[in-house]
């Protein structure tokens, strides 16, 4: 899958990869209302990753299907929106509004975005705020509901486990994890908004580990997001738990990542004449 916020509206990768060869597109995020997101500078490049405070930048629902939604009903993959709000009611009502347009097979439910003022991360830190959410935005839709986590918190299984009761069918994670960087000529944060989300390779042994525990303790889906480069990257995260995984900031790195990871699980079964790549998930070895 593409990790929502990387990958805009799919059609701006239509002349760079075949679309088509993807397991789903998640769109950039969408809130009810366009919103400006933060001012800039709003991207740091860091080793191994980039500090990022985009604030969730979007054109909004409406614009979104008016304008971006045709393109993507005439693509294979199935399409699914990730959504957030500045409160439970605006998350709430996007869902509502969402559940009734064709085209959208499903939302991810950003409750872990740690560039915005309001909203977002202050849901995804509690697991009752996550539960309460989650039952509401369940209540309001038929569509599938994946759930991003955030990694910014104490303890992430107990979090999974609540958002599972609450009715998610899936749960993706890690959203980036809030680092700064500083401008030691200026002695200013080099990001407008000071602190941002790290994404990248960086952040990827948080992820697997985030990944392991939660696909061990609940019995939905779990997606794996986090500085996955390559196929190696997509296949460790499916050892450890994953039923599937997404890219992010690969994308702005090489355009192609998303097929060569396709292409690299597919070429790893080969060689392992292992007949089905569902044959790897959560076949971690541990001597206890």
């Amino acid at each position: 899958m593409t990790a929502s916020g990387t990958f805009g509206y799919a059609v701006e990768f239509k002349e760079l990869i075949e679309l088509n060869r993807l397991g789903a597109i998640i769109v950039k995020g969408l809130s009810m209302t366009p919103s400006p997101g933060n001012p800039p500078p709003r991207i740091v490049e860091t080793p191994c990753g980039m500090l990022n405070a985009i604030g969730l930048e979007n054109i909004g629902i409406d614009a979104f299907v008016k304008g971006k939604l045709p393109f993507l009903r005439a693509l294979s993959p199935p399409t699914l929106v990730n959504i957030y709000g500045k409160s439970a009611e605006e998350y709430v009502a996007l869902a509502s509004r969402i559940d009734g347009i064709d085209g959208i097979d499903g939302i991810e439910v950003n409750i872990s975005c740690p560039n915005v003022k309001a909203g977002g991360i202050a849901f995804g830190i509690h697991p009752e705020s996550a539960y309460d959410l989650v039952k509401s935005i369940r209540a309001k839709t038929t569509k599938p509901l994946m759930v991003k986590l955030s990694p910014n918190v104490t303890d992430i299984v107990t979090i999974a486990k609540r958002v599972e009761e609450a009715g998610a069918d899936s749960i993706s994670l890690i959203n980036t994890i809030t680092g700064m960087a500083i401008d030691i000529e200026t002695r200013r944060p080099k990001l407008a908004n000071i602190t941002g989300g790290l994404s990248g390779p960086a952040i990827k042994p948080v992820a697997l580990r985030m990944v392991w525990q939660v696909a061990k303790s609940v019995r939905i889906p779990v997606i794996g997001i986090g500085g996955i480069m390559c196929a190696e990257d997509a296949i460790e995260f499916m050892i450890a738990g994953a039923t599937a995984v997404q890219v992010g900031s690969a994308n702005f790195v090489n355009p192609r990542t998303t097929i060569e990871v396709i292409e690299g699980i597919e070429a790893f079964l080969s060689n392992k004449r292992i007949s089905r790549v569902t044959d790897i998930i959560r076949t971690l070895k541990i001597d206890v």
